[in-house]
């Protein structure tokens, strides 16, 4: 594996870590709500990505998981598991989620999981993680 191989592995964990970074600046209830909507955004950006119809009842299922995510951060971990695995079919097939990007969609089926396991923990702030480990020490 090359540098260029190993960049393409670990840049979306990077992308994940960053993620879960900002979003944790935000407080609950609103951090919850944001996660839903960002997972609902998620949904559509496969819309013409080639799979036909499939692409509008993937969206539809999104949306279902995005709005009970509302409540719910389980049903965000669902939908990021999901869209990860809708990442994968798209590398396979040839329809990256970014076009001129031809490994964008594998990117994004590696990021996805990352944050699917934030959001099953209940996403809970890094920044209040770090101040109690550090307070701790």
């Amino acid at each position: 594996m090359d540098g260029v191989d190993l960049i393409r592995w670990i840049a979306p964990v990077g992308v994940a870590i960053v993620l879960i970074a900002l979003g944790s600046l935000l407080p609950e209830p609103p951090r919850r709500r944001f996660s839903a909507i960002f997972l609902a955004g998620a949904g559509a950006a496969y819309l013409s990505g080639g799979f036909g119809v499939a692409e509008f009842a993937f969206c539809a299922t999104i949306t279902i998981l995005a709005y009970v995510g509302l409540e719910n951060y389980w049903a965000v971990a669902l939908g990021w598991l999901l869209h990860s695995g809708w990442d994968i079919a798209h590398h396979l097939w040839g329809h990256p989620i970014i076009p001129f990007a031809a490994t964008s969609s594998l990117g994004c089926a590696i990021c996805d999981p990352v944050l699917a396991l934030w959001y099953a923990a209940g996403a809970p702030t890094i920044w209040r993680l770090r101040s109690t480990v550090v307070e701790r020490s």
